[in-house]
């Protein structure tokens, strides 16, 4: 280490801790653990109930009612405050005012900023007082939008549930901690990043970028520093990555510098999304004279295919000069009490998505940016993130100092994120274009609203060419491209697609297959959270479809009531309430399988999917594929398999006469299958309709069998699966073409056998008679590799058991609890 770096000494005081909470409306007085929130300070000190049990929604509702102030005292020593000082707070949640030993150093009132303060002077040897004193978000808000020149509405999403609303288009804080219809409305109050103070000779690092050149055998990084400079001078800086170190003096000027350096990574190991190969990752350290940084670079090259092609444009992905279909779906916050999001959590969410063969996630515009350790993770698991801005389903102003605000926040969150690997995508916004069309205010001054909107949604674009320009920016989701102001929802010849009529306008599944998206971004159906779930919010008596607690946990008005006349549509009315529980999860996965087995078989026209959601932010029922708490619903195992990189599914013509079998191949080679089809009856026995080989190319779709409906008996269905060359199973399939009531289903007898391989549980089912959406679960946290699977006779079923949590129950303790139930059940 050179001279100068040894004598700066940066350092960083830690800020996090315990503060105490205070409120000037009541005689609250409570420690509050900060990165935190004041919910979370409550529950701890027995100050409000659980809001998420029953109707607590409404007797919590107060707390974000309530101004709410947080102090605490630190200590520093002379070495502490002997140089240049910056009190940095990251996701301060969200109109605050910052004391520093009594003074106010600044005002606050973006979360998605992190307020780097120069408080040099300002802080004194011994010890010093921080504290913050939150306004009520609520009524800023409010007043914000009464004092702007033409009314802006807020979204319909607010008003579930009976609640009031509020303008959060005026705040910069996540949309829907005030609700949503999947979410509570609690509008938490806190700080969740870094709290620091610290101390630099001269400057201080605001943020390092690394562009990437791809070459032919090797890799070209541009590494951009951002250097804030107290005054003017010259600053020593180091960059170390793949055994090479580039140390340079640099003179600098007073305020923000960029201070670019190249290196060249030869024979490069390429990093690949989930599923497709390996993801390596380089580490970047900087070091700023002693202020050090670290990073994680994947290698790879993205690009989006957004071309004229005979449909009209194309869109798609491409990895490392590879058409890659996208898998996945759409990512909410982890939780509505931000203090309860922790990395155990977030790997546990995402490495489910992984085990569900997900290669992309999109990042909601209403909902958060996340934390450095979520796009590490995605880095690591091989999830490319498609990212929306934070904007979602209502217009925002587009004055001068909301723009300002935002383009901070742009600049800091494009900045920050965009060395990773994962990140595939810049997206301007969530529906906010569809949502012009939606409210009396902006259908009644088109020309006002398309153009406020423009305003915004330019400098969001502008922001990221200028900052990141390899990456694709894309104006909004859904959109049909570049200016084109047009509601695109629906539209499937270009751009993305949200289809979702037959969620809302409650249309048959089969409706999927009457449209062809290039890329659908977002689609889904809805059911109630699971069993052990709903016991944790209500008591015996709520657990009814249509109780108070039951409607308050479904935040889409008549979810319920859409849930239950689906049902009859498929299904045989449940016996009780536990059965519609699991039939609703059936459904769902029902209706998700039909859009996307039909939409990735229409490959190349079809080159991504995200189903609506993967994830809760508390227990509800809603689209998610996992509960709140991270549990797998039959959705995520369907998932698993529709997203299988070697598939085969089952798609019907229009006029039902016709079945076709496609295989689809998402790998880079060529692959051979041996695929079986069967008819068999629901009561028992079956016959072969078709055994064969069959060839598909890379990354490709094509039909390989035909079968007509008329050569189906009335009680027989279709089951088929498919093995490689060395007789492997790759999968298995089957396909009803009736509704499920329209069966008389025997009540199978399965037997269930435990055991141990390579240190893992085992369970072997084995059944008399088929066996329909056979589902197993257990009391430990944990999913098995497969479930809601049919099982036929002669055919043993093999499923492994994978915790979570850390759990090692054994098999004795997994067989205990060990519930085993199938369709006939509901019956």
């Amino acid at each position: 280490m050179s001279e100068l770096m040894s004598r700066s000494a940066a350092t960083s005081l830690d800020l996090a801790g315990s503060f105490i909470l205070t409120s000037p409306a009541n005689d609250t007085r409570v420690p509050i653990t900060l990165p935190g929130d004041v919910h979370g300070a409550l529950l701890a000190a027995d100050k409000i109930p659980d809001p998420y049990f029953g109707e607590n929604e409404k007797v919590v509702d107060w707390v974000n009612r309530t101004q709410w102030h947080v102090e605490r005292t630190f200590t520093a020593t002379e070495a502490d405050v002997d140089g240049y000082l910056t009190l940095t707070l990251a996701e301060v949640d969200c109109i605050a005012t910052i004391f520093l030993n009594g003074e106010v150093i600044a005002k606050t009132q973006n979360a998605f900023i992190r307020y780097d303060l120069d408080v040099t002077g300002k802080v004194h040897a011994g010890d010093n007082t921080l504290r913050l004193e939150f306004d009520v978000t609520r009524d800023v808000a409010k007043a914000r939008s009464d004092a702007h020149p033409f009314p802006i509405p807020f979204t319909y999403n607010y008003l579930t549930n009976g609640l009031e609303g509020v303008h959060m288009n005026f705040v910069r804080k996540a949309a829907c901690h005030a609700g949503w219809d999947w979410g509570v409305c609690l509008m938490p109050i806190g700080v969740y990043g870094t709290m620091s103070l610290r101390k630099t000779r001269l400057a201080r690092q605001d943020s390092v970028q690394v562009d990437q050149a791809h070459g032919k055998n090797s890799v070209e990084l541009a590494i951009k520093t951002h250097i804030f400079v107290f005054a003017h001078g010259e600053v020593e800086l180091e960059h170390s990555i793949d055994g090479q170190t580039i140390t340079d003096k640099v003179a600098v000027r007073q305020g923000d510098n960029v201070v670019t350096h190249n290196i060249t990574i030869h024979n490069p190991k390429l990093w690949w999304p989930a599923g497709q190969g390996e993801q390596p990752l380089y580490e970047l350290t900087t070091n700023l004279e002693g202020e050090k940084t670290s990073r994680k670079i994947g290698l790879r090259k993205l690009e989006w295919i957004i071309e004229k092609d005979d449909i009209d444009h194309s869109f798609k992905c491409r990895v490392n000069g590879r058409d890659i279909t996208m898998m996945g779906a759409n990512w909410i916050p982890a939780d509505a009490i931000p203090s309860r999001i922790t990395p155990a959590v977030i790997r546990d969410l995402l490495e489910s998505a992984k085990a569900g063969n997900m290669n992309m996630l999109r990042i909601w515009g209403g909902g958060q940016y996340e934390p450095d350790y979520f796009y590490e993770l995605c880095d690591e698991l091989g999830l490319l993130i498609w990212h929306d801005f934070m904007f979602a389903c209502m217009s925002y102003p587009s004055d001068r100092d909301f723009l300002a605000d935002v383009r901070t926040e742009i600049t800091q969150q494009v900045r920050r994120l965009s060395h990773h690997a994962c990140i595939a995508l810049w997206c301007g916004d969530n529906e906010v274009i569809g949502s012009l069309h939606w409210y009396p205010e902006t259908k009644a001054a088109p020309e006002r609203y398309v153009a406020n909107y423009d305003r915004l949604n330019n400098m969001l674009g502008n922001i990221v060419e200028d900052e990141d320009p390899i990456r694709r920016f894309w104006p909004s989701s859904p959109s049909q491209g570049y200016m084109d102001f047009s509601d695109g929802w629906q539209s499937d010849t270009r751009g993305d697609t949200h289809y979702w009529d037959v969620w809302h306008s409650a249309k048959a599944f089969e409706a999927y297959r009457t449209v062809n998206p290039r890329f659908a971004s977002e689609f889904g159906f809805q059911s109630f959270t699971s069993m052990n779930v709903i016991e944790t919010f209500s008591e015996p008596k709520d657990r009814n479809p249509s109780s108070p607690v039951m409607e308050m946990h479904q935040r889409n008005n008549g979810g319920n009531a859409r849930i239950l006349e689906t049902m009859t549509r498929y299904f045989r009315f449940p016996r009780d309430f536990d059965q519609m529980v699991f039939l609703s999860q059936v459904q769902q996965g029902l209706a998700i399988k039909t859009a996307i087995e039909y939409w990735r078989s229409t490959k190349p026209r079809c080159m991504g999917t995200l189903y609506w959601q993967i994830n809760d932010i508390w227990p509800v029922a809603s689209w998610a594929s996992l509960d709140y708490g991270g549990q797998w619903k039959l959705l995520h195992y369907m998932a698993k398999r529709f997203y299988l990189p070697i598939n085969v599914v089952a798609v019907p013509n229009a006029d039902n006469t016709v079945i076709a079998f496609r295989g689809i191949n998402d790998t880079a080679d060529k692959v051979e299958i041996h695929l079986e089809i069967r008819a068999v009856k629901v009561g028992g026995g079956e016959r072969v309709l078709h055994e064969g080989k069959a060839k598909i190319g890379p990354d490709a779709a094509k039909e390989l069998e035909t079968i007509k409906f008329k050569k189906l008996e009335a009680d027989e269905f279709l089951f088929f699966s498919w093995t490689d060359k060395d007789g492997t199973l790759l999968g298995e399939n089957d396909f009803f073409p009736k509704p499920y009531k329209a069966y008389e289903i025997a009540t199978p007898a399965i037997t269930t056998e435990w055991s141990t391989v390579h240190g893992k549980p085992v369970l072997t089912l084995i059944t008399d008679k088929p066996a329909l959406f056979t589902t197993a679960t257990v009391d430990a946290p944990g999913y098995f590799s497969d479930n809601a699977i049919t099982l036929l006779p002669g055919r043993p079923t093999v499923l492994t058991f994978t915790p979570r949590h850390g759990a090692t129950p054994s098999v004795d303790t997994l067989a205990a609890s060990l519930k085993v139930r199938d369709l006939s059940q509901t019956f």
